[in-house]
């Protein structure tokens, strides 16, 4: 999906989080500029209110890409620019001092004093907030910001500025100043906890997958170890008694052919119980993982009286399609519904992550082997005649079909009767009820 949109949806959530993060930052520059140097025109004669409108957006610049670069090295993507740092604290407190002798010395306008003013603690807020960007720790961000305000209420006094008025251009810095600096303490905290949100989430399916190859490691173990520990013992005695011509040499190869089928046969039934999916504990479990992933997941139909084997293909169904909604998009909702009509039992997944998905799944019409997650279940599909559809449903939704007959011995639990004029609903089906 193109435009603007689809770039936008095409990000992960943190890069949304990060995208809406640095934007925030490049809008303060515009903010600086229309609250503190546009004023200047209607109260500040020519040509000091050009000063003062250049002093104020050459500061914005130097802040907009002072923040754009110490958000990177928030992240680790570039070393700290201690450089433009002290460039923007330089400027931010010669600017200061400009703007405040004009509000004592310059040309008398109209409200000149409070417009020069104004800028005064403008370019110390803004200056500040942009600072504390490059600051780790709550208490350097307090004494920066307390040290702004007396360094304000300092310079303010011999300049001329009586005690009052000093005082509160101490307290109008504290507070604007301590406002900006909130602001960009608590983005960097956002930014860094949705990151590493993200991580934990990857993590904990890496450990799920790392769990599941443990258990079927002890499985296996269980299985051969022992039984491979008895036919190199037979084998050994077989080769003793080959040696001294002992007849029961043919017995013990026969006991070790014996054993190695056995072990063939319990080695195939781990794998079948590996590779089976039961499509109760799927759901269940598709419920809370998407849940945990702050996705809005309802389940729904009838799950009782279906074949083992269509149980276990819709399981994988089930299993793979939760995997892509948590992989590939960016899915605020999933719907996964279960319906038995007319001999078939039809089961579909739908989310509102579709560009995520969709990239690279390909549809029934796809070519051979794009796509190996969906190719892999058709494959499974297609062992009990049943057939798959994935693909964009709309504007912003991803729908994956999975439609498989039931044989005509099987009485599965049916779905209500459709309403006139309408298609079957599908029966509610809470997770206790999954689960049970």
């Amino acid at each position: 999906m193109g435009g603007r949109g689809g770039w936008w949806r095409g990000k992960s959530t943190p890069a949304k989080v990060e995208t809406y993060t640095r934007w925030s930052f490049h809008t303060f520059p515009f903010i600086e500029v229309a609250t503190f140097a546009l004023p200047a025109f209607g109260y500040v004669p020519a040509p000091v209110n050009w000063i003062l409108f250049l002093l104020v957006s050459t500061h914005a610049a130097v802040a907009a890409v002072t923040a754009s670069l110490t958000l990177d090295w928030t992240r680790g993507r570039r070393p700290l620019p201690v450089r433009l740092l002290w460039a923007l604290g330089t400027a931010t407190v010669v600017i200061a001092v400009v703007s405040l002798v004009v509000a004592l010395h310059g040309p008398r306008g109209a409200d000149n004093g409070a417009a020069a003013g104004t800028v005064f603690v403008g370019v110390l807020s803004f200056g500040i907030g942009t600072l504390a960007l490059a600051v780790r720790g709550t208490r350097r961000m307090v004494y920066g910001v307390l040290g702004a305000a007396v360094g304000a209420g300092a310079v303010a006094v011999p300049a001329g500025v009586s005690a009052p008025g000093a005082a509160v251009a101490a307290g109008a810095v504290v507070l604007a100043a301590g406002f900006f600096t909130f602001t960009s303490a608590f983005s960097v905290w956002l930014l860094n906890a949705v990151y590493e949100l993200d991580e934990a989430r990857e993590t904990r399916a890496r450990l799920a997958v790392a769990e599941e190859r443990l258990r079927f490691g002890r499985d296996l173990h269980d299985v051969m170890g022992r039984n491979l520990a008895v036919v190199a013992l037979k084998s050994e005695l077989a080769v003793q008694l080959a040696r001294r011509g002992r007849p029961e040499a043919v017995e013990q190869m026969v006991e070790v052919q014996r054993i190695a089928r056995e072990t063939q046969r319990e080695v195939r039934e781990v794998v079948r119980g590996y590779r089976e999916a039961d499509l109760r504990t799927e759901l269940a479990g598709a419920q809370g993982v998407l849940t945990a992933a702050g996705i809005d997941c309802e389940v729904s139909g009838p799950v009782t009286g279906l074949p083992a084997e269509i149980q276990s293909a819709l399981g994988w169904v089930v299993r793979e399609a939760t995997t892509n909604v948590l992989r590939h998009g960016d899915a605020a909702r999933c719907a996964v519904s279960l319906r038995v009509a007319k001999g078939r039992v039809t089961l579909t997944v739908e989310n509102d992550g579709a560009p995520g998905i969709g990239s690279g799944s390909g549809t029934d019409t796809a070519e051979p082997g794009r796509g190996s997650g969906l190719a892999g279940l058709r494959e499974r599909l297609r062992e009990v005649d049943g057939v798959l559809r994935a693909g964009p449903a709309g504007s912003d939704l991803f729908r994956l079909t999975a439609e498989v007959p039931l044989p005509p011995d099987s009485v599965p639990e049916q779905a209500p009767a459709p309403e006139p004029g309408g298609s079957p609903r599908p029966v509610p089906h809470p997770v206790s009820e999954v689960t049970s």
